[in-house]
């Protein structure tokens, strides 16, 4: 053969092994990264199946919205029907406009892709996305970015296999993004614009796609210019794919950016301190229940549990708008009240113990810092955040001035509850979560004061006394087994005459309750309290019949429901139902009732109840308040005006209000101003008020429930006769 013609040969032998080789080791690449056996492991059909994403666990009212959520990445899945049609049009005309005619791989994006060389309008479809949020993490060079690249192909045409268009839509959206803690497209929509998917409209819908480029720098909360321009790219893509008109274009590139940016932040939204107490109780039930799906207790944060609750988002508002209304006014006459005063003047541990307390001791104890270097830092002056009703205050204060500030806040808890069910319908556990974490409804303890002489008067209905039952007004005196002895006055010192039992607890007067107390004592009394759901501990000593334990406003707002639901008491619940992250119920719940005293003496005592509102101590409800449905409740404040109390109910309500500075020696010094009837019962009032001015909740305003058999005692006092003119058998020594 010549010469050249062996040359020609080698020539366009070498040619098609260069056209060649790149193919052969292209597919080699391939086969290699399909096994696994170089890059990462393809996700098995299982893992396809059923792709892993870290999902939040929601807090949903009973009136189906979230209160908050609990996760380490803030995303709740959604399906494709949940979508407005406005984000898919925006997201295929930006992201894969020939997403509804390739198999996870678009050829010709891919061919611009090589052609601009990794420039922008990259080749990546929808699909190759999601392959990549769902199993690809960040690589760490180039070549291994190749590698997943190819394996991203390959894991695109296998959800596309399995999966629907609408499905892969709906699974990419739940994947993405959108900074600001926001993960998913539905905590996208409920983060910016506080709605839905399914309710976003044009210009929402291209803010949120827009983000996808770039999160951050396209976050409309933080950089609003961007934003602004990145969106209406978006929607000058979705007049170019013909989703937009160019009338409807040029309209909505011209309107500014509107957000309703909610931060979903455990120290923000509605019901903080009920989420805490409820995360700590979940995570006790994670720690008991098994996920059949990992083999392990479920996660609280990761997945995605819905935890459906008694709380009505609605009520928790008037709740906290209630509560901030009158704390505002309150605080200011507090500050007033002290002015150029420290309350703990004759008693420095307070202070001492405030600073041992605070987080920056702590700190620096741990740290070994000397008793120098913590009075130094103490008296040092530093830039803080102090708390305020009207706005917080940015200002230079040492942290020993911030301890005094912060020692004078007056506190609040408040709990609302249906007396027939048990379900908890709003819970104020504080002022602020973000500068005080303690709840101060179900874990704080305070002295009720006069709020726990019901239990002694509910003993009286039970043995057959009536409310008109008339009792001699004067000091009651008891032996004491230290030696010593204890006659408790009446806060206003006026003695003599007599008095009805309904007259006694209206006005709540002590030498009433210690005549009862002498009949009944106090074992008797704290077991019918026992009975009411009271577990707080309880000394066996007189003093109880005038309210010295220390009660939660959970207990007592329990306690109190047992006279509006007949005299059965009804454990309060706060959780209905908790479901897995595919709607399959994990557990029902079902509060416990017990029938803790009869029909009657439930009946009496609310009869008892109404006097106080009527003409006692809560007759500012009528007057102030004008209220004109049937209400009874009780007032309680506690020895020097530590703690203001107010327990008021209707037939289908039972809230309870305590209000008190952390520190028991920081008070108002005037019962004037420190009664509960002042500190407390306006919370219940306003509440109230807006509770009943919302006809969507349909509260009923009606009269209490009678027995369903006569009743045996007589309570009208104007026909009542006291049992004998002389020494009744109800009568006693004392």
């Amino acid at each position: 053969m010549p010469k050249s013609k062996t040359s020609f040969a080698k020539y366009i032998s070498f040619f098609w092994l260069l056209v060649i080789t790149p193919f052969v080791i292209m597919a080699i690449v391939v086969f290699m990264a399909s096994k696994g056996w170089i890059g990462q492991q393809l996700p098995s059909f299982e893992e396809l199946e059923n792709p892993k994403s870290f999902l939040a666990s929601e807090v949903i009212s009973s009136d189906q919205s979230v209160l908050g959520k609990y996760y380490i990445e803030n995303r709740t899945n959604i399906h494709y029907y949940e979508l407005s049609e406005n984000v898919v049009h925006a997201l295929k005309a930006t992201e894969d406009i020939r997403f509804e005619d390739h198999s996870g791989i678009d050829p010709k994006g891919l061919l611009r892709a090589v052609l601009r060389a990794g420039q922008a309008g990259g080749g990546s479809t929808i699909t190759q996305q999601l392959a990549k949020n769902l199993f690809h993490e960040k690589p760490d060079s180039k070549l291994e970015r190749v590698i997943q690249k190819i394996q991203e192909w390959i894991i695109s045409v296998e959800l596309e296999r399995r999966y629907t268009k609408e499905e892969i839509i709906a699974m990419y959206l739940n994947t993405v993004e959108f900074s600001s803690n926001a993960f998913g497209i539905k905590s996208a929509a409920r983060t910016y614009f506080n709605k839905t998917p399914d309710s976003l409209n044009i210009q929402e819908s291209a803010i949120l796609v827009g983000m996808l480029q770039a999160p951050t720098k396209f976050n409309p909360a933080r950089n609003p210019n961007n934003a602004l321009q990145r969106r209406n790219v978006v929607l000058n893509q979705m007049r170019k794919y013909d989703f937009l008109t160019r009338t409807e274009f040029d309209s909505l590139k011209a309107l500014p950016i509107e957000l309703n940016f909610q931060n979903e932040d455990h120290n923000y939204g509605l019901a903080t301190y009920f989420r805490e107490v409820l995360r700590v109780d979940l995570l006790k039930w994670c720690k008991e229940h098994i996920n059949n799906a990992t083999g392990k207790p479920y996660n609280l944060y990761t997945d995605g549990l819905k935890i459906y609750t008694t709380i009505d988002s609605r009520m928790q508002k008037y709740a906290e708008e209630a509560m901030r209304e009158h704390m505002t006014v309150l605080q200011k006459k507090f500050d007033e009240h002290w002015k150029g005063k420290e309350p703990w003047s004759d008693h420095p541990e307070v202070m001492q113990e405030g600073i041992r307390r605070s987080n920056r001791y702590i700190a620096m104890k741990a740290a070994g810092a000397s008793k120098k270097e913590i009075d130094s830092a103490f008296a040092a002056k530093t830039k803080m955040k102090l708390f305020s009703w009207d706005r917080d205050i940015d200002t230079v204060m040492s942290p020993l001035d911030s301890v005094k500030f912060f020692k004078k806040i007056l506190q609040v808890g408040f709990m609302s509850m249906e007396p027939h069910t048990g379900q908890i319908k709003a819970w104020v556990g504080g002022n602020d979560y973000r500068f005080f974490q303690y709840d101060h409804v179900k874990d704080g303890k305070r002295q009720v004061g006069s709020t726990f002489k019901p239990f002694l008067y509910t003993l009286a209905m039970q043995e057959g006394y009536s409310p008109c039952f008339k009792v001699p007004n004067v000091r009651v005196t008891f032996d004491l087994p230290t030696g010593d002895t204890w006659s408790p006055e009446n806060a206003d010192a006026k003695y003599g005459g007599m008095l009805t039992l309904k007259e006694g607890l209206a006005e709540s007067v002590n030498t009433v309750s210690a005549f009862l107390m002498k009949q009944f004592g106090p074992q008797a009394m704290i077991e019918i309290a026992r009975k009411m759901g009271i577990t707080a501990p309880i000394d066996p000593v007189p003093a109880i019949a005038l309210g010295t334990p220390d009660v939660s406003v959970y207990e007592m707002v329990g306690a109190y429901s047992t006279f509006a639901n007949k005299g059965v008491w009804t454990q309060p619940q706060y959780i209905t139902r908790i479901e897995d992250k595919n709607g399959n119920v994990l557990q029902d719940f079902v509060p416990r009732k017990v029938e803790a005293i009869n029909e009657e003496t439930a009946y009496l005592m609310t009869n008892l109840l109404q006097g106080v509102v009527q003409y006692g101590t809560g007759a500012r409800l009528r007057g102030q308040y004008k209220f004109t449905n049937p209400i009874a409740g009780k007032t309680g404040t506690t020895q020097n005006q530590s703690d203001g109390w107010f327990l008021g109910m209707t037939p289908e309500l039972v809230s309870g209000c305590w209000v008190g500075c952390e520190d028991r020696i920081v008070r108002f010094r005037t019962l004037e101003l420190g009664q509960g009837a002042r500190t407390a019962m306006p919370i219940w009032a306003l509440y109230m008020q807006k509770v009943l001015a919302d006809k969507n909740l349909n509260i009923y305003t009606g009269d209490f429930p009678k027995p369903s058999e006569p009743v045996r005692v007589e309570t009208d006092c104007s026909k009542y006769v006291q049992p004998g003119d002389n020494k009744t058998s109800f009568d006693r020594d004392f």
